[in-house]
């Protein structure tokens, strides 16, 4: 733990990739801290065609010391680019809701100290897990990154 100013921050290690049954998953985003976290994996070698929509399938993973779960959802090109919006959002202090839509779980980020982030398992359930998180200095420019690397993962899949 490093500490700046009179704020503690944990290194974060981002940017790895898992490989399950030939699908590389990337993390499309990650708040964490050392308690908890929610992420967004992408499975990006695992296109799957609806119509003239494609979707990548993706789980909203979290976990804490009090619960610990996982939701799947459906992730397109478009649901990247309203990411990187959120981001643009999170970045001047307003709150986010991605994805857009309502076709499937989704999370509500609000950047106040601590970071909360709600995991909506909507339509299927209607259960909510609103996490607070103490995230690290650099949260936003890691999500960014984790954004590129998934675009990099799915255009190269596409």
């Amino acid at each position: 733990m490093r500490e700046r100013g009179s704020r503690a921050t944990w290194p974060i290690t981002y940017l790895e990739v898992t490989v399950v049954d030939g699908a590389q998953t990337f993390e499309l985003f990650r708040f964490a801290d050392t308690v908890q976290s929610v992420a967004v994996e992408v499975k990006c070698g695992a296109l799957l065609t609806m119509g003239e929509e494609r979707y990548y399938p993706a789980e909203i993973v979290l976990k804490s010391d009090f619960v610990n779960g996982r939701v799947g959802l459906q992730v397109s090109h478009e649901d990247l680019d309203e990411w990187e919006r959120c981001l643009d959002a999170l970045q001047a202090e307003e709150g986010a809701e991605w994805p857009a839509g309502g076709r499937s779980a989704w999370v509500d980020v609000v950047p106040d100290d601590p970071v909360e982030v709600t995991v909506h398992d909507s339509p299927s359930t209607q259960i909510a897990v609103r996490v607070p998180i103490d995230v690290a200095s650099e949260w936003l420019r890691e999500n960014r990154l984790r954004l590129d690397r998934v675009r990099a993962a799915v255009s190269a899949s596409s």
